[in-house]
C-alpha cells in the first residue's frame, strides 16, 4: 500500500511540475513598434496600438514556452493620418482584406544569460514565413495589484517584400527592411 501511495505522490508531483501557466499580454505596459528608412536619409517610426497575445510556460522562465500573438493592422500609427491611411491601403498592408498579422511559435532555445532564440511562423497578409527572433527575458515579478507579471523584449528585421508589401520594390523611397521592436509585459492567469 505504501508503494502505491508513493507512486501516486510522485505521479502527482510530476504532473504539477509540468503544468502550463498562461500569461496574457498587458496592453498598457506593452508595445509593438517598427522603424523603416525613408528616402535613404531618414527613418519613419511607427507602432500598432492594438494587439493581443499569450505565452504558455512550464516554469519561471521561457524554457519550452509557446507564443501566440496577433496585431490589428488597422491600428497602425505613424503620427500622420495621411500616411497611416496609405499604409492600410492595398499598396501596403491591405487592411480591409488582411486585418491582422500573427505569430505562432514553433520552438524556443536558451541562448546565453537571459536570452533565447524564438522560432515560429510570422503571417503578414497571405504570406507565412518562418522567422528566428532573439528574445531577452526580463524576468517575473509582482505588480501593484500583487499579480505575477512577466516581461520580455524582442528585436528583429523583416524584408517587407517577402510578405507581399511590394510598394516601391526598389527600396529607394521606402526601404525593404523593417526593424521591429517588441516590448511585452504579460499577466499570469
Amino acid at each position: 500500500m505504501k508503494k502505491v501511495f508513493l507512486s501516486f505522490v510522485f505521479t502527482l508531483l510530476s504532473v504539477l511540475g509540468f503544468a502550463q501557466t498562461e500569461w496574457i499580454v498587458d496592453p498598457m505596459h506593452s508595445s509593438v513598434n517598427f522603424n523603416i528608412k525613408h528616402m535613404g536619409i531618414n527613418f519613419v517610426q511607427g507602432r500598432f496600438d492594438k494587439f493581443d497575445g499569450k505565452v504558455s510556460t512550464e516554469a519561471a522562465n521561457l524554457d519550452n514556452a509557446t507564443f501566440a500573438f496577433d496585431v490589428d493592422v488597422n491600428s497602425i500609427n505613424t503620427g500622420t493620418d495621411m500616411r497611416d491611411k496609405h499604409l492600410k491601403s492595398p499598396d501596403f498592408f491591405d487592411a480591409d482584406q488582411y486585418p491582422a498579422m500573427s505569430f505562432r511559435s514553433k520552438s524556443i532555445t536558451k541562448d546565453k544569460n537571459n536570452t533565447y532564440i524564438l522560432k515560429g511562423a510570422l503571417k503578414i497578409k497571405e504570406t507565412v514565413k518562418d522567422v528566428s527572433i532573439p528574445v531577452t527575458f526580463g524576468g517575473i515579478t509582482k505588480n501593484q495589484q500583487g499579480k505575477e507579471v512577466m516581461g520580455f523584449q524582442a528585436k528583429f528585421t523583416v524584408n517587407r517584400l517577402d510578405y507581399g508589401i511590394k510598394y516601391d520594390p526598389t527600396g529607394a523611397g521606402v526601404a525593404k527592411d523593417v526593424d521591429v521592436s517588441l516590448y511585452f509585459e504579460l499577466v499570469k492567469q
